[in-house]
């Protein structure tokens, strides 16, 4: 295993074809939501970047995010083929994770069977205090025939000013980071799914009651098989699987985040730490508020 490769989980990926309905339900849950980004990119090394048919906005944190990607235009620019996992349900259908060195990642999860992506481009135009400014990435895609959960990939930010500028990093419920993300698989595939992410992440779970658990430097994957999922997120239903089912924040005073959110009208459950809004009112994902 590696010492830490990957260092974060960079990103979670909340996919919608109703940005403007999935941002106001962002904001009344207390996050500031950075303006619409239209994403630019190659689906192979060197290649040309084309418009990608999606756009985003998110909640930044200073080097953890959320991210709400909005599908536009027709379907018919969809180089990721991301509309296919959007049939299924609305929601979480991605996960981000972060490094400081893509061609080494890419090399690692290559020579383990994992990816054939190799370093692709990224960049999107984002406002800032001096203008619009063009926000550069590289990603390491795993193999999308690996991961029936949806598109994970591993991401370097060439230019992290530009994502996480001030202006964006205060929220009204207290957030500062993306504490996990969730994943629910079907009993029978625990094993192997658990094993996949053990060589993704080049380190072993632990486990934490009913979760395996695998703590990274900054947030942390957590993995649940479906018969014990109610144990994690009581009352949630399961409308496919695998199923990422939900991702949590930590706040600086979870008593004060759960007045705002439920002063703006979400019903919530309790949770050791904290407590949640179903996917059902946070639009296709659970959001847990943890105390940071």
């Amino acid at each position: 295993m590696t010492d830490h490769d990957i260092d974060r989980i960079d990103h979670s990926v909340l996919y919608t074809t109703d940005m403007d309905a999935t941002a106001a339900t962002y904001e009344a849950l207390g996050f500031t939501l950075s303006p619409l980004s239209m994403h630019m990119g190659s689906d192979r090394p060197g290649g040309e970047r084309k418009p990608m048919g999606a756009g985003n906005r998110c909640a930044l944190f200073g080097r953890t995010y959320l991210e709400l990607l909005g599908l536009f235009g027709d379907g018919s620019v969809d180089p990721w083929n991301i509309r296919s996992l959007v049939a299924r349900y609305e929601g979480l259908h991605g996960c981000s994770f972060g490094c400081d060195d893509a061609e080494t990642v890419y090399q690692r999860l290559c020579e383990s069977g994992l990816s054939s992506s190799g370093v692709l481009p990224l960049q999107r135009d984002v406002e800032t205090a001096d203008g619009v400014a063009t926000a550069r990435f590289q990603a390491v895609h795993l193999d999308r025939g690996l991961t029936p959960e949806g598109l994970i990939h591993i991401a370097h930010h060439l230019t992290p000013e530009l994502i996480h500028q001030p202006r964006y990093l205060d929220h009204a419920n207290g957030a500062t980071r993306l504490h996990s993300v969730l994943l629910v698989v079907d009993d029978a595939e625990l094993e192997a799914t658990v094993a996949r992410y053990a060589l993704t992440l080049g380190t072993e779970p632990v486990a934490e009651g009913p979760r395996q658990v695998f703590p990274l430097p900054v947030s942390q994957m957590d993995i649940v098989a479906v018969s014990a999922f109610g144990e994690v997120l009581p009352g949630e239903p399961v409308p496919a699987l695998p199923y990422l089912a939900g991702q949590a924040v930590g706040v600086k005073d979870v008593h004060a985040a759960r007045d705002l959110v439920t002063g703006n009208g979400f019903s919530v459950r309790e949770l050791p730490g904290g407590f949640f809004v179903g996917a059902g009112q946070a639009r296709g994902a659970a959001i847990a508020f943890l105390e940071a």
